[in-house]
C-alpha cells in the first residue's frame, strides 16, 4: 500500500481526542512521519472535563481537556478515545471547528456521518463535518472479497472473524493478561470487560455484564461491510461470525468462498497479491507475525476437499494499525 502523506502549510495543527489510547498511539506515530509533520494536540477522554497525566509505555504526555477552546484552529480531530468522548467532541465543536474523524463509530448514526474506508473505496462519499471509520474487520474483508470476486464470480461465502482484546483498549489488553495470569496461578479472575473468561478460552457471545456485547459489535462490523460492499455490486454480503479470541492484537480471518467456476489456489494466490496484499502460500500468516504491518497478508489459500468449487484462505491484519492508516488517509484528502 502506498505511504500516505499529510501535507500542512506552517505544520497545521490537528487534536487527537483519547491522546493515551492504543488506537491513539498508532495514529500518532503515523503523524509524526508525515511530510511535515502537523502539529499535535492531545486531548483527554475524560468526561470530567479534566486535564490528564499519561504515562503509557514510558511515555509521559499532558493532555488537554476535551473543551471547544482546545478543537479551535485545528483541522481534524481524530476520535480515538471512548464513544461517550466522540460524543462529547461532536457537541461542543464549535462553529468552523475541525472535521470529526470518528474511530469509535460513536457518530455512524448522525445524519451528516459518511462511512469511511479509503483503502476499500470504490466511490469517495460527499464531503462532510463527520468521517466515521468502518471497523477494521470490514475495512479488511472489503478488500479482500472484490479482489476475489475479479477472479471469478461468487457464488456465496462464509467468514469466521477472530477479535483480539486491543479491540477493547488497553482495558481489554490488561484484563487478558490478568484472567491468563490467574488461571495459571489458580486465582480468581478479573472479568469487568468481557464478563466471561476469556484466557485460554474462545467467546461467541461475553457475559451479560459486559461493557459491550459481543452481538451488537458484530451487527456493526456487518453493518460496515455491506456499507462497503454496496459499492461493488458484484460482490455478495458474506455471511459472517465474530469469535473473540484470546489473543492481544491482530485480527485473524478464515475465509470460505464459493465460486460459479473456482478458478484454483495457484489463480487466486497470484491474482491476490499486491496493491496491499502480501500472499503467503507456503506459510500462512499469524497475528503475531503482522504485528505494526501495513495491509493484509493472506495465506494458507486451498481448495476445498468436499465442495468443487469452494476454496478456502487464512487471512491475517493488525486491527490498530489498519484503522488508523485509513483515518490519516481521510485526513489527507481534507488537507
Amino acid at each position: 500500500m502506498e505511504e500516505v502523506t499529510v501535507s500542512a502549510k506552517h505544520q497545521d495543527l490537528v487534536a487527537v481526542v483519547g491522546g493515551d489510547t492504543l488506537l491513539a498511539r498508532e495514529i500518532r506515530d503515523l503523524l509524526s512521519g508525515a511530510s511535515p509533520p502537523p502539529r499535535v494536540q492531545l486531548l483527554s477522554a475524560a468526561g470530567d472535563g479534566a486535564a490528564a497525566f499519561s504515562n503509557q509505555d514510558d511515555e509521559a504526555a499532558i493532555l488537554a481537556p476535551l473543551a471547544a477552546e482546545n478543537l479551535e484552529g485545528a483541522r481534524v480531530a481524530f476520535l480515538a478515545g471512548s464513544p461517550a468522548s466522540s460524543r462529547r467532541a461532536f457537541k461542543i465543536n464549535p462553529p468552523g471547528g475541525p472535521v470529526l474523524i470518528d474511530a469509535t463509530a460513536a457518530l455512524e448514526e448522525r445524519p451528516e456521518a459518511r462511512l469511511r474506508a479509503p483503502w476499500a473505496e470504490a466511490v469517495k462519499p460527499a464531503v462532510s463535518r463527520v468521517q466515521v471509520i468502518a471497523h477494521p474487520a470490514a475495512i479488511a474483508l472489503a478488500m479482500l472479497l472484490p479482489r476475489l470476486a475479479k477472479i471469478a464470480p461468487i457464488r456465496r461465502s462464509i467468514v469466521h472473524v477472530f477479535e483480539p482484546a486491543s479491540e477493547r483498549g488497553r482495558r481489554g489488553l490488561e484484563e487478558l493478561q490478568k484472567q491468563t495470569v490467574a488461571v495459571l496461578s489458580f486465582q480468581k479472575m478479573q472479568k469487568e470487560v468481557f464478563d466471561a473468561q476469556l484466557g485460554f478460552n474462545l467467546l461467541a457471545r461475553y457475559g451479560e455484564e459486559a461493557l459491550e456485547a459481543l452481538e451488537l459489535i458484530e451487527q456493526r462490523l456487518e453493518r460496515h461491510l455491506a456499507s462497503l460492499l454496496a459499492e461493488h455490486p458484484g460482490t455478495p454480503m458474506p455471511s459472517l461470525r465474530l469469535i473473540q479470541a484470546p489473543v492481544f492484537h491482530g485480527h485473524s480471518f478464515s475465509v470460505w468462498t464459493e465460486f460459479q467456476q473456482n478458478p484454483g489456489a495457484r489463480a487466486i494466490s497470484a491474482a491476490l497479491d499486491g496493491s496491499g496484499i502480501d500472499v503467503h502460500p507456503d506459510e500462512p500468516p499469524n497475528h503475531v507475525d503482522v504485528a505494526g504491518i501495513s495491509g493484509l497478508s493472506v495465506g494458507a489459500i486451498m481448495e476445498d476437499r468436499n465442495s468443487p468449487r469452494a476454496c478456502w484462505l487464512w487471512m491475517a491484519a493488525d486491527n490498530l494499525k489498519l484503522t488508523a492508516e485509513n483515518a490519516i488517509a481521510v485526513a489527507a484528502e481534507i488537507a
